[in-house]
């Protein structure tokens, strides 16, 4: 076909073949870094921001294949269309371009106004699937391939180009002899005459189907990524809420409600996570109970968002309403785990429960696989001893032993859950917070005993929630 003179200005020269050759390996090089990063993030496309990267990846990787092949086509030239003398062999698509692909090809066309005639290039009629021995469709009947809701779009556009000059810029989808329907871009001018009018009409038609629908996926993975986000956000406001309404206030004071002068000084607080986007369902919790003890206790029910904070609070109600009912540590632990065993969506959780008597300064208390409190004494801390118990939820019928420990004034006490140092293990935090001893032993209050384990693990990239609650022996 020959070169075009537009309404505006003559065509411009074709670029030398030494700079078409500097742009490929330009475009190739770039096309192997960015498939060499995409191999290096590819993931099991569980998480919607993976498969939205992965869209973006793929999309680019095709667009630099394309541009790939476009500027091989630029260098080596067109191939003939059936009534043009043949021209050196077609350049081999890039690696990497599909088997039978039509994106490595731009099509272009020509119709002669003055002739009816209409000359197409090879390209163009493996776009359209048309059989190259049959002669090229005038302008009047290549609307017979465009799809019914598209041919206004292609009148409008050629009407545009042939009677106002305008260029021919856009999209439309052709049916196939194949029966599959593709989607063309089309871009072209109007070709003066030399007494001004015009004289015929050339255009390039790209196929965009594959880059269209790439592109629809990183859409749909960017509309799911958004979704799942204001989904994690609303699931977040509801966990906290649902977490703030039965937790007591934290980095504080526990004071209860009845006791004068309270036997023992309280504080707790819940550290939240810092990297993870939902709230997990640990707990603390303090009461004071209609026979004068004092209810401690702490726990973790895994997972994470909305249903772990309602079992959570589910959990919680049934420990305070058991204890209120005299329930002991050992058996109220066995009720709570066929609770959570009967719940229509088991989970596993941990527990330590704890009955705290005034009169004689003892700590009834058991545990459900759950870390033991430590007990500081004169600036030192240990391990009390735990009694027998496995998770909560891991098995039927399940006891749980007991055990008695004799406190004196000034002794302090910590409950935790394992996330309060999530990272370093359970023994880790141990090693921690009995490295807190002589800290702690100097400290006032329980309250100042508490900002002094915040300060140690409150630190940021904390991947899990964690709780601490302290009771200082004061009477």
């Amino acid at each position: 076909m020959p070169s075009p003179v537009s309404a505006d200005h003559p065509a411009a020269q074709p670029p030398g073949r030494g700079s078409v050759e500097s742009l490929i390996t330009q475009a190739r090089r770039l096309k192997g870094d960015v498939d060499a990063v995409r191999r290096d993030t590819r993931s099991d496309g569980a998480d919607p921001e993976d498969r939205w990267q992965r869209a973006l990846y793929d999309l680019a990787l095709h667009q630099l294949d394309d541009l790939d092949a476009h500027l091989a086509q630029l260098r080596d030239g067109p191939e003939p269309g059936p009534a043009e003398s043949p021209a050196p062999p077609a350049v081999r698509p890039p690696v990497g371009t599909p088997r039978g692909s039509l994106l490595s090809r731009v099509g272009s066309a020509e119709w002669n106004l003055l002739t009816d005639e209409a000359t197409w290039s090879g390209e163009l009629y493996q776009i359209l699937g048309r059989d190259p021995d049959e002669p090229a469709l005038t302008l009047d009947e290549m609307p017979s391939l465009v799809v019914d809701e598209d041919r206004p779009t292609l009148t409008a556009m050629v009407t545009d180009c042939l009677v106002d000059g305008k260029p021919i810029d856009g999209e439309f989808r052709v049916l196939r002899p194949d029966t599959t329907v593709r989607t063309v871009h089309m871009m072209g001018e109007p070709v003066l005459g030399a007494d001004g009018g015009t004289a015929s009409m050339w255009a390039v038609l790209r196929d965009v189907s594959e880059l269209r629908r790439r592109r629809r996926d990183v859409r749909e993975s960017r509309d799911s990524l958004r979704h799942q986000r204001r989904q994690e956000e609303t699931e977040q406001r509801i966990a906290t809420e649902l977490q703030e309404a039965v937790l007591p206030p934290g980095l504080g004071p526990l004071r209860l409600p009845h006791r004068a002068p309270p036997a023992l000084d309280l504080a707790g607080h819940r550290l939240p996570a810092t990297t993870g986007r939902l709230i997990g369902g640990d707990w603390y919790d303090a009461l004071e109970l209609s026979d004068g003890q004092t209810l401690l206790s702490v726990g973790d029910l895994t997972g994470q968002g909305v249903a772990v904070a309602s079992g959570m609070a589910t959990l919680l109600g049934a420990v305070r309403g058991m204890a209120m009912a005299g329930t002991e540590p050992g058996r109220l632990l066995a009720l709570l785990d066929q609770l959570l065993d009967a719940t229509v969506q088991p989970a596993l959780g941990s527990a330590l429960c704890c009955r705290y008597r005034p009169e004689t300064r003892t700590l009834l208390w058991a545990q459900a696989g759950h870390p033991a409190p430590l007990l500081y004494r004169d600036g030192t801390g240990r391990v009390l001893d735990a009694p027998d118990g496995v998770l909560l939820g891991a098995t039927t019928g399940t006891a749980y032993g007991q055990a008695v420990e004799h406190l004196r004034a000034g002794d302090l006490l910590l409950l935790y859950t394992d996330g309060l140092a999530a990272g370093c293990g359970t023994s880790g935090a141990v090693d921690r917070l009995l490295g807190l001893g002589p800290q702690l032993g100097a400290a006032p209050t329980a309250q100042d005993c508490l900002r002094a384990v915040v300060e140690e693990f409150g630190e940021a990239g904390r991947a899990d929630d964690g709780c601490v609650l302290v009771a200082r022996v004061t009477g």
